[in-house]
């Protein structure tokens, strides 16, 4: 298992200096990125998949256990305050307990992926994406088969190729990062291609949902003075009007993004941003469209 492997290059690493051990670890993270960049076709159908299933009112799904449960756990957690979205879960090995803490061998347990499937009542509209680095987890590979018996669309996501999570899939992403600098740590550069994986494909997914116009985040709940702050300025940028202009808009909106920017740039009410959102399924882009050919 290429995760496992002891590799030469880091004979004698309790000797080093500090300076060599972090350089070690660096580089091995940029490997990381070039094993990412390598699955974007596979992320690619990943992404595409997970799209239709959330347009279609499905939800979001991750499945991990350890490290990359607790990846999973930090992905899901922004996509509420970043897009607005509350379509995701996540099943992790040994329960909420081990979003903070090792509960060991919570992840042989096949038969608690099973039942957490079951019990989170996985159909064909959701799609699951089940992350482990060694590709083989017990628990993660149970619970994909499981939803994909279910008829979910399902991403597995593993960092050594040929493995069972892979092959459970409908869509595998193998991010082969190779041997770690601390043999057998997938904590490292395996975790490190599992977070910019997992970053990458709900963001790429939110996105083409509507989470973003241009590249800016018209999903984003203004939630804290700060982010209110970065809202008007979003809401200023997307519509070309002044700042007070901007944070009127968004108070009368009750800090939706979406709705201000559409009633600024196109002068309609809230009503009438909140009708041509509805009907363009949040996308602000095409609400725009619609609402500035209506103008005299």
């Amino acid at each position: 298992m290429n995760t496992e492997a002891w590799s030469d290059s880091y004979r004698g690493l309790d000797t080093w200096p500090g300076a060599d051990i972090l350089k070690a670890i660096v580089v091995r993270n940029q490997h990381a990125l070039t094993a990412v960049e390598q699955a974007l076709p596979a992320l690619s159908s990943a992404a595409l998949g997970i799209e239709h299933a959330i347009a279609a009112g499905g939800r979001l799904i991750y499945l991990g256990a350890g490290t990359s449960g607790r990846l999973a756990l930090q992905d899901a957690a922004e996509l509420p305050p970043t897009f607005g979205f509350d379509g995701a879960l996540v099943l992790i090995a040994g329960g909420e307990q081990a979003g903070g803490s090792a509960q060991e061998g919570a992840e042989d347990d096949e038969l608690a992926a099973i039942q957490a499937i079951d019990r989170a009542g996985v159909s064909s509209r959701d799609a699951v994406v089940g992350i482990a680095a060694s590709g083989t987890t017990p628990f993660t590979v149970a619970g994909l088969r499981r939803a994909r018996e279910q008829g979910a669309f399902t991403v597995g996501i593993a960092n050594n190729p040929a493995t069972p999570l892979l092959d459970a899939a409908e869509v595998g992403v193998l991010l082969d990062t190779g041997p770690e600098v601390l043999a057998g740590s997938t904590r490292l550069a395996a975790g490190t291609a599992q977070k910019v994986a997992l970053n990458a494909l709900s963001t790429a997914v939110m996105v083409r949902l509507g989470g973003a116009y241009d590249n800016l985040m018209v999903g984003m709940r203004p939630s804290n003075a700060k982010l209110y702050r970065r809202a008007a300025e979003i809401v200023q940028a997307a519509s070309g009007s002044a700042p007070a202009q901007a944070q009127q808009a968004l108070m009368e909106a009750g800090g939706n993004i979406r709705e201000a920017i559409v009633m600024v740039a196109t002068s309609a009410s809230l009503a009438e941003a909140q009708a041509a959102l509805a009907r363009h399924h949040r996308r602000v882009r095409e609400a725009l469209a619609e609402l500035s050919v209506r103008q005299p």
